[in-house]
């Protein structure tokens, strides 16, 4: 099954969608379109460079993480690929699907629009990750499945040994990696930006009001001033790769 465009959905309660889209459009070097939705929860970060948009927000009831949505030109089609691999529908709309993971991660079938060109990097990074936080028992399958939902997409181990990368063609805008934690907790998401310098993209995150969580080897956990964490990794925004790696 062919996934024509990615989206990365931003879940933030819903009290704190104006701080967070605020930051987020900062970040992203967006605005954010008019809210939509029964209660006005929904709003896409669409990109001052006449690219098409690949980030979203969703005010949600509590807690906060992120989602992926896949614009296909079949969502019935898709959402069959998707339950056959293992996948649960959890509801259907008219035009589109919610669907969970078999480890129980949320993602979206939406009708595909025509999007194809991606937005191109903004002050030194990119936001082109959805992060998947597994729990052990759950994180074989959860590779699995994500390696064969769509075609075309390459999956591979990564840097370290808990890290699974599932890449789109290069047209695509956001990619997964699958990250194996290290207790039995629920399973969560979060998002990842490329930076060619971590520490500058820091500083600026820093300025618009995010603050650090804490420092790893090549990335750096941030809150946003929503309370949503998120993280500036070490990698190429052109490629999404490590240095001499895809």
């Amino acid at each position: 099954m062919v996934i024509r465009w990615t989206y990365a959905f931003i879940d933030r309660p819903a009290g704190l969608l104006g701080p967070a889209a605020r930051f987020w459009t900062a970040v992203t070097g967006t605005r954010m379109s008019e809210p939509r939705g029964e209660r006005g929860e929904f709003a896409t970060l669409v990109p001052a460079d006449g690219a098409d948009p690949c980030v979203k927000v969703q005010g949600v009831g509590s807690g906060g993480g992120a989602h992926l949505d896949f614009a296909v030109e079949d969502v019935e089609r898709f959402t069959a690929r998707a339950t056959g691999l293992g996948a649960r529908l959890v509801a259907g709309h008219d035009g589109w699907a919610v669907l969970a993971s078999p480890g129980g991660q949320s993602f979206c079938a939406v009708p595909w629009q025509g999007e194809s060109v991606r937005p191109g990097v903004v002050r030194g990074g990119r936001l082109d990750q959805v992060c998947l936080d597994v729990p052990p028992s759950r994180y074989d399958a959860e590779v699995a499945f994500w390696s064969g939902l769509a075609d075309g997409w390459h999956a591979s181990p990564g840097s370290r040994s808990e890290f699974h990368v599932v890449r789109p063609p290069a047209a695509l805008p956001v990619r997964i990696l699958l990250q194996r934690l290290d207790d039995e907790r629920p399973h969560s998401a979060h998002l990842d930006l490329a930076c060619a310098d971590v520490d500058e993209v820091r500083a600026a995150h820093e300025r618009l009001g995010a603050v650090v969580v804490s420092r790893g080897a090549h990335w750096t956990v941030m809150r946003d001033p929503a309370g949503g964490t998120y993280c500036l990794t070490g990698r190429d925004p052109a490629t999404g790769g490590l240095s001499g790696r895809p």
